[in-house]
C-alpha cells in the first residue's frame, strides 16, 4: 500500500496534454497558463485564472456576481430540469453563471473584462449572460472605461428557447452604444466559441483577438459538410484560419495576451 500510494503521488505530478499526448509536470502546465510547452496547445483555464494573468497585480472586483438563472419556462429534457443542470454546473464550477464579469487595470488603465466559462453549461448564452453582459458594457458606457471580453461558448441557451436568442439582439444593442461614445470593445474568442455568441458580440469588436488554435464559427464542420456536401479546407474554422480571411484581426499565444491588449489600448485609448 506504501508503493502505491506514493506511485499515486507522482502520478499527480504529471498531466497528459489533451492534443498530443506527451506527459507534462503539472507545474510547468500551470506556470505556463495552461498551455502545452511541447506542442502549444492551449488547454482551458479557470475565469479566475484569467483575471488574475490580465489584471495588474491580479487584483480585480467581480461584479454582477449574484445575478441567477431562472427556470421561467419550467423546461426539461430526458427527465433532468433545467433548474437540475444549473445546479449541478453551480457545484461543478463554483460559479452562478457561465459569465464572470470584473473590473480593474490593465497596463494602469481602468477596464471592465467579462470571461465566459465553458464548463458552465458549455458557456452557453441565456438570459443571465445577456443581461451581465449588458450591465457591464453600460458600466463601461457611464463610466468611461474599455470593455474586453473573452468567449468561449456552444451557442444559445436552448432552455431558454427565444429568450436565448434575444440576447444577441440585446449584447449587439449596447455595443453600438459604446461605439457611439467611441470606448473601445476588444473581443477576444478563444477555444470554442460558436453559434449565437460568435454570431453576435464574440466578431463585433474594434480588435478582434484569437488565441492560437481555437475553434471559431457558427456552426460545427461536420454539420456544414452535410449541408454543403463538399470537403472542407484543412484547419477550416481554426483561428488561423479566420486571420488569413479577415475575420479576426490577430492570433496570440495567451503568454502574449496581456502585453497585445496593452498596446492596444496605448493606440485606442489615450484619454
Amino acid at each position: 500500500m506504501n508503493w502505491f500510494s506514493e506511485h499515486l503521488k507522482i502520478s499527480n505530478l504529471w498531466i497528459k496534454c489533451r492534443s498530443c499526448g506527451q506527459g507534462i509536470f503539472k507545474n510547468s502546465f500551470i506556470s505556463n497558463l495552461n498551455v502545452c510547452p511541447k506542442c502549444d496547445y492551449h488547454d482551458y483555464i479557470s475565469p479566475e485564472d484569467r483575471f488574475k494573468n490580465l489584471f495588474d497585480g491580479g487584483k480585480y472586483t467581480e461584479l454582477y456576481g449574484d445575478v441567477e438563472s431562472v427556470d421561467f419556462l419550467d423546461f426539461s429534457i430526458k427527465g433532468v430540469s433545467y433548474s437540475e443542470q444549473i445546479e449541478k454546473s453551480k457545484i461543478k464550477t463554483g460559479k452562478n453563471s457561465a459569465f464572470i464579469t470584473a473590473t480593474g487595470k490593465i497596463g494602469k488603465i481602468k477596464v471592465n473584462v467579462g470571461v465566459m466559462d465553458f464548463k458552465f453549461l458549455g458557456g452557453s448564452m441565456g438570459s443571465v449572460v445577456g443581461e451581465k453582459f449588458f450591465r457591464l458594457a453600460m458600466d463601461s458606457y457611464n463610466n468611461e472605461k474599455p470593455l474586453i471580453v473573452i468567449s468561449a461558448s456552444g451557442g444559445a441557451r436552448m432552455q431558454e428557447a427565444i429568450i436565448s436568442l434575444m440576447q444577441m439582439a440585446k449584447t449587439s444593442a449596447v455595443l453600438a452604444l459604446l461605439d457611439e461614445k467611441k470606448i473601445p470593445f476588444i473581443s477576444i474568442p478563444v477555444h470554442p466559441t460558436t453559434g449565437g455568441v460568435s454570431a453576435s458580440f464574440a466578431m463585433l469588436g474594434d480588435v478582434i483577438i484569437a488565441e492560437k488554435g481555437a475553434l471559431i464559427g457558427f456552426a460545427g464542420p461536420r454539420v456544414i459538410e452535410q449541408t454543403i456536401r463538399q470537403k472542407l479546407p484543412d484547419k477550416f474554422q481554426t483561428a488561423e484560419f479566420l486571420k488569413d480571411c479577415g475575420m479576426v484581426d490577430m492570433v496570440v499565444s495567451r503568454k502574449e495576451l496581456k502585453k497585445t491588449i496593452i498596446n492596444i489600448l496605448g493606440y485606442l485609448w489615450n484619454r
